[in-house]
């Protein structure tokens, strides 16, 4: 919409309007173009631009799209090469498919919130907008994939990413469980990872993070919290035995840590070489000693917003990385230099924004 992106708002405080914090951190190396796709002569542009992309990825309900006339079947007559990926909340094959869907509705509906349900007696949403994260990461997997069967094939496709079905299976190929066989050998829900205890720890002056799966972990562990009999104990002696006794397992975790500092304990543990890291709070994170040395966070200077810090790209690739920082735009900032780049003409341009109503703001 003309309005921009939710998140420029939705995310609290800017130094300048519509700049929020979560928008400047998702939206860096982008560029931003402003079309009002109710106007004839906007959503001709937008399959004007289409002519020349390999990508287009659109997250609007399929009925909508028909409407404008920028459903697949229009935009492909014209780019027979365009991948058009559809990020959908719901498969359009099912009852659902109309249905409007944001991160939360998502996460109760698929088994996320009794997730939490299971573990603490109470249904949440992750407080984070991961719904969200895990679908697009997926969308650009099969954008991927189907940009490498068009070297082959010569030819664009439809892609449809529904939020339901993949945070549904991305869930019950955890929980299913028992439920898997047929019939059943059991309940649903994995009772390891379900399991009230499986958390940060608490020590003498704060938590730790402890995962001791192999036999070797578990072991060294015990060595290292000087209780080496839980070792020929027969409910910790395999691995299959500390999963059906994975609460007393845990419990033994819980109340042998207490006694020693989260300091003390990872020297203990790390010696042992037993998997183990300090908890971290947001504030901790961002002076954990490992990010600073790697360079996570840097302090860039935004043309509107002054000095941020900024997150680093955390992957590395030996060639073919970018290395510059284009800082997240502001609205529209970039709608006349990619007209221009797609081959509109200045007069064409000034017609756009000129149109009653104009087809973009100029900025």
């Amino acid at each position: 919409p003309p309005e921009g992106d939710l998140l420029r708002t939705l995310g609290g405080k800017s130094v300048t309007p519509k700049m929020a914090s979560k928008f400047l951190h998702l939206n860096r190396n982008k560029r931003s173009v402003v079309l009002d796709l109710k106007q004839p002569a906007a959503r001709g542009t937008l399959k004007r631009l289409c002519t020349g992309a390999d990508v287009l990825v659109v997250n609007m309900r399929a009925a909508a799209l028909k409407r404008l006339g920028l459903g697949y079947d229009e935009l492909r007559a014209a780019n027979g090469k365009l991948v058009y990926c559809s990020l959908v909340g719901f498969g359009q094959s099912g009852r659902y498919a109309a249905k409007p869907a944001y991160d939360t509705i998502i996460q109760g509906s698929t088994g996320v919130a009794a997730c939490h349900a299971r573990s603490t007696g109470t249904p949440r949403y992750t407080p984070m907008v991961m719904a969200d994260h895990i679908v697009g990461l997926i969308a650009v997997q099969m954008v991927l994939l189907a940009l490498y069967q068009r070297k082959s094939s010569g030819a664009g496709q439809h892609i449809e990413v529904p939020m339901f079905e993949n945070m549904a299976a991305f869930v019950m190929s955890e929980h299913m469980y028992l439920r898997t066989f047929d019939p059943p050998l059991g309940a649903t829900g994995d009772p390891r990872v379900l399991e009230p205890e499986a958390r940060p720890l608490p020590t003498a002056d704060g938590f730790i993070c402890v995962s001791a799966n192999t036999d070797k972990q578990a072991f060294a562990f015990f060595d290292a919290v000087g209780r080496p009999e839980l070792k020929a104990d027969r409910r910790f002696e395999s691995v299959a035995a500390r999963f059906e006794n994975v609460r007393d397992y845990f419990e033994v975790r819980a109340q042998s840590l207490r006694s020693k500092t989260t300091g003390e304990w990872l020297e203990l543990l790390e010696r042992a070489d037993v998997p183990c890291m300090p908890y971290h709070t947001f504030e901790s994170l961002l002076d954990d000693p490992h990010l600073r040395e790697v360079g996570m966070f840097e302090r860039v200077v935004h043309p509107t917003e002054g000095a941020i810090w900024n997150i680093a790209l955390p992957n590395r690739l030996a060639s073919g990385a970018r290395s510059d920082y284009l800082p997240a735009p502001k609205l529209g900032q970039h709608t006349r230099e990619v007209l221009s780049e797609a081959g509109l003409s200045e007069r064409e341009i000034e017609d756009l924004a000129a149109g009653s109503p104009p087809a973009f703001k100029p900025t």
